[in-house]
């Protein structure tokens, strides 16, 4: 067992779980909050992958991430104009905006399937630089993905409690009632995956950086693993706060990383991951279900007397 979980799979499993939380919240606010099926999550993470890549390739590694945010707001923007002026459904109009960013990422990308960062100045490169950085050895990069994660958290918890935010949150819950009490239901749809895609793609920038590479299939199979972190976290955590759940999502997404960590570990071929996410994910999902069937049962075979009695002492 101590040969399986090491400091190393920890500090990686925590470096790529903060960085793929952006991508869980991403989905939680689509797919939580909305209640809408964003399929365009693994190419609009491409799309940030790329924009980042490309940005800091030419010079400016902190404009990258601000340059993939809004690509990600262009990706979603299009997507809620799929689904809310041309009538196309959210699954398909995913699936749509996903196909056409294939080709956008490879064009952004200098038509290669293939860039890399290194010789580039990073984020992660700059901080290592630092004379302060020493102190923290190898933990620098948690401590700069931390730190990332948790201001986007905070700023998310307080849009989310908003008037506007609001408004987003009550769209998901019942559109009709939000159109009757004079709110555009269109305007908040919109807002909201615009949103999601900002921080899915920002996610694909900090990762670019963080590996010094961006690959055309980088995004691919995103959709389960947010997914994944996301019902990790809310099964976790359950209902609160917006911070609460805020935070419930992080945590999945660190939590789903080790998971997947200690399966390589275990020498998992690396092509059964995928498996493994799906696995996870169907788990997730139906452990309530399996959870409340069990209580069900439990209290079937619970003698009779016992938690309330049968009711014939009663006067």
């Amino acid at each position: 067992m101590g040969s399986i979980f090491t400091f190393s799979i920890l500090q990686s499993a925590l470096e790529l779980g903060c960085i793929y939380s952006l991508v869980a919240l991403a989905l939680f606010i689509s797919f939580s909050i909305l209640n809408i099926a964003d399929l365009s999550t693994d190419g609009c993470f491409t799309l940030g992958c790329s924009v980042g890549a490309v940005v800091t390739i030419a010079g400016h590694p902190f404009l990258a991430f601000p340059a993939a945010m809004a690509a990600g707001v262009c990706s979603g923007f299009i997507t809620a104009f799929l689904q809310t002026r041309m009538g196309v459904p959210s699954i398909l109009a995913g699936i749509i905006v996903n196909t056409g960013l294939y080709t956008v990422n490879i064009a952004v990308m200098g038509f290669s399937s293939s860039v890399n960062l290194f010789g580039c100045d990073t984020l992660f490169g700059l901080a290592k630089d630092l004379s302060g950085a020493a102190w923290y050895g190898g933990w620098y990069k948690i401590v700069i993905v931390a730190a990332i994660v948790l201001i986007i958290g905070v700023i998310l918890s307080w849009f989310l409690n908003t008037r506007l935010g609001l408004s987003i949150r009550a769209t998901g819950d019942n559109e009709y009632m939000v159109r009757a009490s004079s709110i555009n239901p269109v305007f908040t749809i919109t807002v909201g995956l615009c949103v999601a895609n900002a921080l899915t793609a920002l996610s694909g920038a900090i990762l670019a950086q963080y590996q010094k590479s961006c690959d055309i299939n980088l995004g691919t199979g995103m959709v389960t693993i947010a997914l994944a972190s996301l019902i990790i976290g809310e099964t976790i955590i359950g209902k609160g706060g917006m911070f609460k759940r805020v935070v419930g999502v992080i945590l999945g997404s660190c939590l789903y990383r080790f998971i997947v960590a200690v399966a390589l570990r275990m020498s998992v071929p690396a092509e059964c991951l995928k498996l493994v996410s799906a696995l996870i994910v169907a788990f997730a999902i139906s452990f309530p279900y399996l959870k409340g069937k069990a209580s069900f049962y439990r209290a079937r075979r619970m003698p009779a007397g016992i938690g309330g009695g049968d009711g014939d002492d009663e006067c």
